[in-house]
């Protein structure tokens, strides 16, 4: 009875919340000129993780960087396969030392209209200062963005003149282009916020394919197309597609599930425990009772789900190499995937470097290998006189059952794990403290170079001035992490990085568990949403049928 009701006043509050929309965008910005704005015009979803700032420079969640993909640009852009591509600069040229980038603006690019501008059209064209300025707030203590550390190998940037601008680095780094496609790099403009000051983070202005109209935190938040937006489509007709984008916040993952099976959204974003088996075979197949229905889209997404070992604890069987790898092979991946995940998700045996990143290769890394591991496990005893070795394995609630299948797998070798479950905050922080023997993790690419992934086994990275958790060192692996800065041809620095996985393999400083695939469930209607490795939701391209 109890699930009834709730599930009849998540209805009645769907109702609510889409005449409240219809409302909001069925009158104009500034007059009460009513739009006939019709249902395949507006692209609906929800976002159950709450976005506490729609300000670009703190664009660190997922939530947040969907919402701010639709209302701001950067210099440059990624496309669907993670390509660097033009966006608010139209062309580049990298210096031969390769740390001088000069960039050249499109001259056709204007600020969303807003009252913060006092010209007669409200809006005003970018310019190369907006840059300077911009990157100068990212840096700013006061502002204290988590996104400053993007800037991070920048040494001085200078708008030359309106539409060029110069960045010199400190040193080579090849991903810097990858880095400027951030959002946390997006252009944004000093009138606005001088204008809103504290409240900026509700009032951002932009320059992407829809401004802000409406956001009633925790409840819902409204963007309407931008009319003067610069991109068009390929037959030369202006982008965005869509009137309008509706974004709910209802927090329950099943809520969310009933509301997309009542059509009341557009997109489906997860594949939450709770309704897995009612949309997915175990073979990772639509139900039969969806197919024809719905559309379902998965792909390879940059991020490594793994477990991270201290290798600084004291008195622990993780100083041992053959107790690390013992466990390492003490499990079945690919049953793990197919039973707990419905086959989303690629068994990691092939290192940390995840598919669909350059850098990837099909080296083997550890497949299940009970016999050996056994074997392994009867040797760390022998040499350390330890008959009953025990590791601590702390997660979050939303891995508890990964971590418990692999606590009784192990247990079939001769280990014994603790797993201990705790909130994601108290897992974040007392991992960057060096305080859990053993922990689940994840690490997604922020920007498409294996770097990345590298850089959690840099020895000069060791937490707390790095995301080295593991304090992992290797000397080869360092030289070749180094040396990868001065390449700038990337097939070359790949197989780099291709080397560097095979040491991390071999010494084990932490257990791949499988590299994650994005799924996009969606209405027959939607047509347009490109899936990407980074999962990002890009709306300019959306379109529906009537």
């Amino acid at each position: 009875m109890s699930k009834l009701i709730r599930n009849n006043e998540l209805l009645l509050s769907l109702k609510k919340i889409s005449i409240t929309i219809l409302i909001i965008i069925g009158f104009s910005r500034c007059s009460n000129t009513k739009y006939k704005v019709e249902d395949h015009q507006v692209f609906r979803y929800n976002q159950y993780s709450n976005i506490t700032s729609l300000d670009p420079a703190f664009a660190r969640n997922v939530g947040t960087i969907w919402a701010s993909n639709q209302v701001f640009n950067s210099l440059v852009q990624l496309d669907s396969i993670l390509q660097i591509k033009a966006d608010i600069a139209h062309s580049w040229k990298i210096s031969t030392d390769q740390k001088t980038y000069t960039f050249y603006l499109r001259d056709d690019v204007f600020f969303h209209k807003n009252n913060c501008f006092k010209t007669k059209d409200q809006t005003r064209k970018v310019q190369a200062q907006d840059f300077v300025y911009s990157f100068n707030r990212l840096r700013d203590p006061k502002v204290a963005s988590p996104g400053n550390w993007v800037l991070q190998q920048v040494d001085s940037y200078k708008a030359i003149n309106e539409t060029t601008l110069e960045i010199t680095l400190k040193k080579p780094f090849p991903a810097f282009l990858g880095l400027l496609s951030m959002r946390y790099c997006s252009v944004v403009p000093k009138e606005a916020v001088d204008y809103y000051k504290g409240n900026f983070r509700s009032h951002a202005v932009g320059t992407g394919p829809f401004y802000i109209k409406f956001w009633e935190e925790n409840t819902k938040l409204i963007l309407r197309k931008n009319p003067l937006y610069f991109e068009k489509d390929q037959k030369g007709k202006q982008l965005p597609y869509l009137e309008a984008v509706a974004i709910s916040f209802i927090p329950d993952k099943q809520s969310e599930f009933l509301g997309f099976v009542q059509k009341r959204f557009d997109l489906l974003n997860s594949l939450d425990s709770s309704y897995k088996d009612e949309l997915l075979t175990p073979q990772g197949k639509l139900q039969p009772k969806y197919q024809g229905k719905i559309q379902f889209e998965k792909a390879p997404y940059l991020n490594t789900e793994y477990i991270g070992f201290y290798l600084d604890a004291k008195n622990s069987p993780l100083q041992s190499l053959k107790f690390r790898q013992a466990i390492n092979m003490g499990f079945d991946r690919v049953k793990m995937i197919k039973f707990l995940k419905n086959d989303i998700g690629t068994p990691a045996i092939n290192g940390m470097i995840p598919k669909g990143m350059g850098g990837f290769t099909a080296q083997k890394g550890y497949e299940y290998n009970p016999k050996k591991a056994i074997d392994l496990i009867n040797q760390y005893k022998k040499e350390f006189n330890d008959n009953k070795p025990s590791l601590h394995i702390a997660t979050n609630s939303n891995y508890q059952n990964i971590c418990e299948y692999i606590q009784r797998e192990l247990e079939k070798i001769g280990v014994n794990i603790i797993v201990d479950v705790m909130p994601s905050a108290t897992l974040r922080k007392e991992k960057w403290k060096g305080n859990l023997e053993g922990f689940r993790a994840s690490w997604i690419a922020d920007y498409p170079d294996a770097e990345n992934y590298m850089s959690l086994f840099y020895s000069k990275n060791h937490t707390p001035n790095g995301p080295n958790y593991a304090h992992f060192t290797d000397q080869e692996l360092d030289i070749l992490y180094e040396k990868s800065f001065k390449i700038s041809d990337p097939i070359l620095r790949n197989k780099l990085y291709t080397k560097m996985d095979s040491i991390v393999i071999a010494k084990a400083p932490v257990i791949p568990l499988y590299y994650d695939q994005a799924v996009h469930f969606t209405q027959n209607n939607v047509h347009g949403i490109e899936l990407n490795a980074q999962n990002f939701l890009v709306l300019k391209r959306a379109w529906k049928e009537k």
